[in-house]
């Protein structure tokens, strides 16, 4: 029960840093009944015939609520919003590996760090990574798509196993020689699982998803990912 307690509250914490407040609601529903226009007959419709829809006078988002405010958040505080995603993506990786994969009590030292990485580093690292990638190499043809998953994975993904690791043993206090030893026995098991993974799913982002939403795509994916790095990760 600690486990979902804590799940939920961080959930609660990142629709508050996408802006999702009482006070919000409260604005949207004085426009519309200023203006009725403002809420289409589609929605009206749906609101009454579908039980996805929620009432048209407070939802934002259409059938997702809270969606629209995420996309806000990403354009007012993208670097927030982005940390905030890969916390939530990290959070419930390791979750899930500790809840379905290993036999024992539930480590919360190591759901902490896990999900604190997500949201120190991951979420940062990638904001001005994909950033930078899709400033210097425009466009979804085949070949600019080749070159991003190349970049991606040949240079990116050692980079950020290495940090990976390093965080970890700083986490648990072990020396520089433990980390290097560490690094040098799992950077390239980790990186062969990555390259078996990503290439495809990177043709698909740099494809088809908006820049902004690479990251929540990328989290959305690696829940799984992130269950192999957890568990890889923590071994001795």
């Amino acid at each position: 029960m600690k486990l979902f307690a804590i799940l939920i509250a961080t959930f609660c914490l990142a629709a508050s840093a996408f802006g999702v407040s009482s006070s919000t609601v409260a604005n949207v529903q004085k426009s519309v009944a200023r203006n009725p226009a403002l809420v289409s007959p589609l929605r009206k419709r749906a609101a009454v015939s579908s039980p996805l829809f929620r009432d048209p006078l407070v939802t934002r988002g259409g059938a997702v609520p809270g969606w629209q405010a995420y996309l806000d958040a990403l354009d007012k505080n993208p670097l927030t919003a982005k940390a905030f995603t890969s916390l939530v993506g990290w959070a419930l990786g390791d979750a899930l590996a500790q809840i379905l994969l290993v036999k024992g009590p539930f480590d919360w030292t190591r759901w902490v760090s896990f999900s604190a990485f997500g949201f120190l580093y991951h979420g940062p690292s990638g904001h001005y990574f994909y950033n930078w990638l899709d400033s210097k190499i425009k466009g979804t043809d085949p070949k600019s798509v080749f070159i991003k998953v190349a970049i991606d994975q040949i240079f990116w993904c050692p980079i950020f196993m290495t940090v990976f690791f390093t965080y970890l043993g700083l986490v648990r206090g072990d020396s520089f020689a433990v980390i290097a030893d560490k690094i040098k026995s799992d950077l390239f098991e980790a990186c062969k699982t990555s390259w078996k993974t990503w290439p495809l799913i990177h043709a698909i982002n740099f494809s088809f998803i908006p820049s902004n939403l690479r990251l929540f795509y990328i989290n959305t994916v690696q829940i799984a990912f992130n269950i192999f790095l957890s568990i890889i990760g923590s071994k001795k």
